[in-house]
């Protein structure tokens, strides 16, 4: 009877066959993964059911304790192999900047050179370190007995003397200002025979204001 009772349990043991479903997800790039889940959007996807076996029933005479099924391994995903990014170019470090040094102040209090604005025949003003002012000689016409211009080699001129007058302190920084722009000025627009001269004496205008009290604000009156 204990034989018989054995025979009814392994029977009653036996599992039906068990259903899995697999898929194949292909992607845009190609890349295949077998796994048992459908496939996320914008994948091919082809399904597949496959039949897993059967659970192995009790043998007669056996333990009493059940086989376990054995179920059909899941599939695992295929790894898509990771491309790697090519590194990238290196960056060249930027050069060095050398540092600009701090620009001097002159501390000297000492006033620049005395000048004189003149005033020529023509009304036109300069300055000048000159304390006498110049004198120019304009030509005179001349006339022939009869009152008409004369015809022969003689010739006259008028003897003119500029109109100066000393710079006022308070004014003489500005005043060397501006006699230095006219001079750079004259320089620059000057041609090739004469350009050398003209800016060595714009460089000794730029040395009166550089070493004199004109570089510092704070001491100009």
């Amino acid at each position: 009877m204990r034989r018989w009772l054995l025979l009814l349990m392994g029977w009653m043991s036996v599992a039906s066959a068990q259903d899995v479903t697999i898929y194949r997800c292909t992607d845009p790039t190609g890349a295949l993964t077998v796994q048992n889940m459908p496939c996320p959007k914008g994948v091919q996807q082809q399904k597949k059911v496959m039949t897993a076996p059967a659970a192995v029933p009790f043998a007669p005479g056996g333990s009493s304790a059940a086989s376990p099924a054995r179920t059909a391994p899941s599939a695992q995903p295929r790894a898509t192999p990771k491309t790697e990014a090519p590194a990238a170019a290196p960056v060249a470090a930027p050069a060095p900047v050398a540092p600009t040094p701090p620009a001097t102040t002159s501390t000297s209090t000492l006033p620049p050179p005395p000048l004189f604005e003149c005033t020529a025949h023509d009304n036109g003003r300069y300055f000048t370190e000159e304390r006498e002012p110049a004198t120019r000689c304009l030509p005179m016409q001349t006339t022939n007995l009869a009152g008409g211009p004369a015809t022969g080699g003689g010739s006259a001129c008028e003897v003119v003397t500029d109109r100066c007058a000393p710079v006022p302190d308070q004014s003489l920084c500005e005043a060397w200002r501006k006699r230095a722009e006219q001079a750079e000025a004259t320089w620059r627009f000057s041609d090739e025979a004469q350009s050398a001269e003209r800016k060595q004496r714009y460089d000794q205008m730029r040395r009166v204001l550089d070493e004199s009290r004109c570089a510092n604000p704070s001491a100009t009156p």
